[in-house]
């Protein structure tokens, strides 16, 4: 299983140095489209393996768990691996009419994939000293991205960013040493069974806060959320829109997998505060992107309240608030990455991204207006669209357990979302361009236009087909949310002698 398992990760990697190499031709952008559909097949196959299989595991250089490096697979482990790679394939087409000859010199497309290949190895990785590493590879890749463009807001921007990020990476490598001194391992599944021998149950409840700071900061909850509104709308559209899908939910990623395979000792503790810190996350981001009138503050203000939804599923706990949290993890990198693509085809057409100062594309561009209404209907949860399912399933599982204030807050951070998009489709969409500029579609290169249109319209038909067809994604969520409250297959791949092989006399 080592190769499956180690493709996804490698691909893009090898991906990045042709595409350095090759960064003063036009060959140098087709070698990324090329390599993120080869990332797309290959988390395809670790798919497939995972649904015939159940949950996969290898040991890099023969070396056995917990002593060496590991890579493991579970249902959530290959969906997020196989959302990443569409995510990035997307993208990647995208930035053929949206990137610039500079900024590919300058090394956008090995950049670009080095954060395919950090995000593939953080859901991978089978130990916490390789989260930390794969972790760093996103930083160093992500801020270059930020900065690519050089200019004044963009590095502005980017220092907020990679600063609250290395207080987040300080906070986690603390977190790694003083968790290895109490247990003398950093495999996932080994420190699943080793926190229960720890004597001081009560500091093993302190060093479990510091990991849900250290992640909440990489996954913008509240109350350490405003590196990412003052960043992600400063960079290329391209570079917005897989920052928006993919960066904060591996840090929902890694709460999930520690709070359900590590830190599950003290549960009324720690998931009450996950509860409460969701609600603030979800109430003080739908706040944010109603205050503002730019395009992409408003969507990015929105990453941080749908944050708050998916840390609901995982604080609940139970397993219909899990699977709700699996599902709408899921959901939510399709559906926001495609608004940030739409954004920037909204931006070549008007000319801004500020709401008040553009406006006209519902009449002279009505299959980009389509293309909006579909994932802000279900960013919103609009039915039959995949947001409803994703809030539907996480309200019910509140409402189960009788927690009425959290289903009350995510209903209404519902209604403001609806006015949140709704402005946009007002300002940008439904009304005359106050200048009586003409945001015709004709202003954009053929070309061009298709490379933009397409992976939107891609990532609209994948939204549509998970509103209409939930049951398939619905049952898939719900095998990963038994695994991961259930991890006994997780630790028996992961920990499981190898076979000896044949006995000979």
């Amino acid at each position: 299983m080592s190769w499956i398992l180690a493709l996804p990760i490698a691909i893009p990697f090898v991906t990045a140095v042709i595409a350095f190499l090759l960064r003063t031709r036009r060959a140098g952008r087709w070698v990324s489209v090329i390599g993120t559909a080869v990332l797309l097949l290959s988390s395809a196959v670790l798919m497939a393996t995972v649904l015939q299989e159940g949950v996969i595991a290898a040991q890099m250089g023969t070396w056995p768990a917990p002593f060496g490096i590991t890579l493991v697979a579970d249902y959530l482990s290959a969906v997020m691996v196989v959302i990443t790679a569409i995510t990035g394939f997307a993208v990647a087409i995208y930035a053929l009419g949206d990137i610039e000859e500079r900024s590919e010199y300058l090394g956008f497309h090995a950049l670009y994939n080095v954060l395919l290949a950090g995000v593939c190895g953080a859901f991978l990785t089978g130990d916490l000293f390789n989260l930390y590493v794969w972790f760093e590879v996103m930083l160093i890749s992500s801020f270059g991205l930020l900065i690519l463009g050089g200019s004044k807001e963009q590095i502005d921007g980017g220092i907020k960013y990679v600063t609250l990020n290395l207080v987040s990476t300080i906070m986690f490598l603390s977190g790694i040493g003083l968790l290895y001194g109490m247990t003398g391992t950093l495999n996932l599944a080994d420190l699943s069974l080793a926190v229960e021998r720890v004597e001081n149950q009560g500091l093993l409840t302190v060093v479990a806060m510091l990991f849900m700071i250290a992640f909440g900061i990489k996954s913008a909850l509240f109350p350490l959320f405003f590196w990412l509104p003052a960043a992600y709308h400063t960079p290329s559209f391209s570079v917005s829109a897989v920052f928006a899908g993919l960066l904060t939910k591996v840090g929902v990623y890694a709460l999930i997998r520690m709070f359900t395979l590590v830190f599950d000792h003290d549960i009324g503790f720690t998931h009450t505060i996950l509860l409460w810190v969701a609600g603030f996350t979800m109430v003080t981001g739908v706040l944010g992107a109603a205050a503002q009138s730019d395009f992409r503050k408003v969507l990015s203000f929105h990453i941080v309240s749908q944050i708050g939804y998916m840390i609901m599923g995982l604080a609940l706990f139970t397993p219909l608030a899990v699977l709700g949290a699996v599902f709408y993890l899921v959901h939510h990198i399709i559906v926001k990455a495609n608004l940030f693509l739409v954004a920037g085809v909204a931006k070549r057409l008007t000319g801004s991204t500020e709401l008040y100062t553009i406006g006209g594309l519902y009449k002279s561009a009505p299959l980009l207006a389509v293309l909006f209404i579909i994932p802000a209907f279900s960013l919103a949860g609009f039915p039959p669209l995949s947001g409803f399912w994703a809030k539907y399933v996480l309200v019910k599982a509140a409402l189960d357990i009788g927690s009425w204030v959290i289903a009350g807050v995510a209903l209404l951070v519902g209604l403001l979302t609806i006015y949140s998009m709704t402005k946009i489709w007002a300002e940008a969409f439904w009304k005359a361009h106050p200048d009586g500029f003409d945001p015709t579609p004709d202003r954009i290169d053929a070309g061009q236009r298709r490379a933009l249109m397409l992976p939107i319209a891609f990532l609209a038909t994948l939204t549509i087909i998970i509103g209409l067809f939930p049951q398939p994604f619905i049952a898939f969520a719900e095998t990963s949310a038994a695994q991961l409250l259930d991890p006994t297959d997780y630790l028996r791949a992961v920990l499981a002698a190898p076979d000896p092989g044949p006995v000979t006399e």
